[in-house]
């Protein structure tokens, strides 16, 4: 056994502590402004500054976008330019999702096939040249056909997609190899979509990645890894409960929408009211990251899970109060009820959104981390989906309507009570921590293969080495 040693203790001590000039509350004052400075830098020596940086870029600008802005756009061109019905809103909205169930096709073409020898900068510059393209379309031709709008927003939703899938395939790398900085990753990516969603969209930057070498049979042989993971129960289950929990979870966004809007049933919102409301439900965002990097990303994943699919069920509560107009009765303004409800439930879904991305990390084999993950966020995404073409249905069979809400209440209720129930389907989420191994690191790659697959991710491209990557080197 062992024996623990011991430093020695200090041969001197000072006679008197250190003078300070600055009272104890402006210490813990700056040291508090400070805190977020010190932990990026952590974060850029212990994995690389061109990693946070392409954090920043698309997490930050072009998913922050189309997270915010995108989204208030969309909805008031669908109601006010085309004049759709709410049901056939919620359709079309649910149809922005396609590409990003296409990711695992986007995570292969950028994993094996590079172009003019870069395997990330073409899908890039590609992505970005769709996106503004498409939101030039919408932005100057005004009123077009109905399936031409619906083509040129999948295009922009495509643009931000493809931008996704690289720094997924990162994040999901360096959450394999530095297991205890997953959490903190992983909050590092809400803080930036959430204060993206603040600052509005910038063109998507670029970000280069050097692989192996790539084929018709590295395609197979990444198909066939991922089937091979995919059969393991503890991959499977979790990831049928992340689709269930979104699937069950109809959206009835749309309908609410038109409901806050209207000037006979509902409250009548301003348009300014509307975005700033969306404004602080973002800044309710970077809360939820916060609680849950500071105070949340030690618990097991299944009691985490569990009492925050339960709050995200009460929180949903509020919008039945709100439409039946119980607040009035409590003597609480419609602003002021929107505005607490709206933050309170950000932070509950960002809370319950962020031990599922560092779980579906933990899911991903070495070797095809970036196409697996993107599998894992395209079964997402059709969660999503389901749950805003689920969320359409209900609407329709309810006769939601322009001027029609009598029956929206209802369609909150069943909402509400399919949150409840996922609460059954928790046994599906592995009830360990969150820095357990999963998936063996030798599940697809003998031992040798991981050290020769293993690479540095930086914003370079596939020959030569940046003076960043050489100046880190020599720290």
């Amino acid at each position: 056994m062992p024996i623990l040693e011991t430093q020695p203790p200090p041969t001197h001590y000072p006679k008197h502590p250190p003078a300070t000039t600055e009272p104890p509350e402006t210490t813990t004052l700056l040291f508090s402004l400070l805190q977020p400075i010190q932990w990026l830098k952590m974060l850029s020596l212990r994995l690389n500054p061109t990693f946070v940086l392409g954090i920043f870029l698309v997490y930050g600008l072009s998913q922050g976008f189309a997270g915010s802005f995108f989204h208030i756009v969309s909805d008031y061109y669908w109601k006010d330019v085309q004049k759709v019905e709410p049901s056939a809103m919620q359709l079309y909205i649910g149809i922005y999702y396609i590409p990003w169930i296409m990711k695992p096709l986007w995570g292969l073409l950028t994993d094996v096939f590079p172009v003019m020898g870069y395997r990330r900068r073409p899908y890039f510059v590609f992505a970005g040249v769709l996106g503004v393209v498409a939101a030039m379309v919408v932005a100057v031709s005004g009123k077009v056909a109905v399936l031409v709008a619906l083509v040129c927003m999948v295009g922009i939703t495509g643009g931000v997609a493809i931008a996704d899938v690289t720094i997924d395939a990162c994040v999901a790398r360096n959450s394999i190899d530095i297991r205890e900085l997953a959490a903190d990753m992983q909050s590092l990516c809400g803080v930036c979509s959430s204060i993206g969603a603040l600052v509005g969209y910038s063109i998507s930057g670029f970000f280069v990645h050097h692989l192996g070498p790539q084929g018709v049979e590295k395609v197979r042989g990444a198909m066939e890894g991922m089937y091979k993971t995919m059969q393991f129960p503890q991959v499977w289950k979790p990831t049928l409960y992340m689709y269930l929990s979104l699937a069950l979870s109809i959206s009835t966004h749309e309908g609410q929408f038109y409901w806050y809007t209207d000037p006979k049933a509902g409250p009548a919102f301003s348009q300014e009211l509307i975005g700033m409301i969306s404004a602080i439900g973002a800044l309710a965002s970077i809360v939820g990251v916060v609680i849950y990097h500071k105070f949340l990303k030690h618990y097991p994943f299944r009691n985490l899970l569990f009492f925050a699919q339960l709050l995200y069920t009460a929180t949903g509560m509020l919008d039945l109060i709100f439409i039946s107009r119980w607040n009035l009765t409590l003597g609480i303004p419609d602003s002021f009820f929107i505005i607490a409800e709206h933050s309170v439930s950000h932070i509950v879904s960002r809370v319950r959104w962020m031990p599922m991305i560092v779980l579906s990390t933990r899911l991903c084999p070495i070797g095809i981390e970036g196409t697996f993950f993107a599998l894992l966020m395209c079964i997402d995404s059709l969660g999503t989906l389901s749950s805003k073409w689920g969320g359409g249905i209900i609407l329709h069979l309810f006769s939601i309507r322009k001027n029609n809400f009598e029956n929206l209440w209802m369609v909150v209720l069943i909402r509400n009570l399919l949150r409840f129930a996922t609460l059954g389907l928790i046994f599906l989420v592995p009830n360990v921590d969150q820095l357990a191994v999963l998936v063996p690191a030798d599940l697809l790659m003998e031992r040798k293969e991981i050290c020769e697959y293993d690479e540095n991710l930086e914003l370079v491209p596939l020959k030569g080495k940046s003076e960043v990557q050489l100046l880190v080197n020599e720290m």
